[in-house]
């Protein structure tokens, strides 16, 4: 078993194309060889330019990518080993994912949107999710925005509305994707300050793939990559 909550060994992610990699004909590398161990609790910052595999990285991290090559451990479980069905069930519990362009559904309200993730849940407690539904926009300051609709929102609003959705479960890993890329400064100021309150008052693990320096700086750990190689696993950011 493994003391660390993420635990990555020989990892690598080819995608068909162009030959680079040193395999005649076996295409590009997205990720290549890249072994990395983050702890419960830590505030990891992955950076990078485009095209460097973060995205790429977190989408394998969250099981939304199986195709690779290598050992990924999340909670001391080997991700390629679960079905379908134990991969939905950690997505549910164990992980929650915040996207750069939101992904909210338009047609539904602020409060019904937050409460996406409890219909795919073990629990059938409804009056538990509303209470945990009303708590998370509490703490992201939309509780007075609950009946509204994502196209009333702004920018900042629909972000916060992503992240109280994602904490819905209390997962003990957040998987950010750019979460402040969309954003003035002033309005990722106040996503970032919930970042780290959920990682200092929660124990939350954060994983943000950014290229603001501000998230970086901001971050216990720095992971640099660079072409899908690990330049930097992490000294103080």
């Amino acid at each position: 078993m493994n003391k660390s909550l993420v635990h990555i060994a020989d990892l690598s992610k080819i995608y068909p194309g162009a030959i680079e990699s040193p395999e005649a004909g076996r295409g590009t590398y997205a990720i290549q060889d890249l072994n990395l161990q983050i702890e419960a609790g830590e505030f990891v910052a992955i950076v990078g330019r485009s095209g460097s595999g973060k995205t790429t990285l977190l989408n394998i991290l969250g099981g939304l990518d199986r195709d690779y090559e290598g050992q990924v451990f999340i909670a001391d479980q080997n991700l390629a080993k679960m079905d379908d069905v134990e991969l939905s069930k950690m997505r549910n519990q164990t992980i929650g994912f915040v996207f750069q362009a939101f992904h909210l559904l338009p047609q539904l309200t602020v409060f019904e949107n937050v409460l996406l993730p409890s219909r795919f849940s073990d629990y059938s407690d409804t009056e538990i999710f509303h209470q945990r539904a009303q708590i998370a926009l509490a703490r992201t300051g939309l509780l007075h925005r609950a009946s509204s609709l994502p196209t009333s929102l702004s920018a900042g609003e629909r972000q916060r509305v992503a992240i109280a959705r994602a904490i819905l479960n209390r997962p003990p890993i957040l998987l950010c994707d750019e979460p402040t890329g969309n954003l003035d400064a002033e309005t990722g100021q106040l996503v970032l300050d919930l970042f780290m309150e959920l990682c200092e008052n929660d124990g939350t693990t954060l994983i943000i793939a950014t290229h603001e320096q501000r998230v970086s700086k901001a971050a216990s750990r720095k992971v640099v990559l660079e072409a899908g190689r690990l330049l930097d696993d992490g000294g103080k950011a």
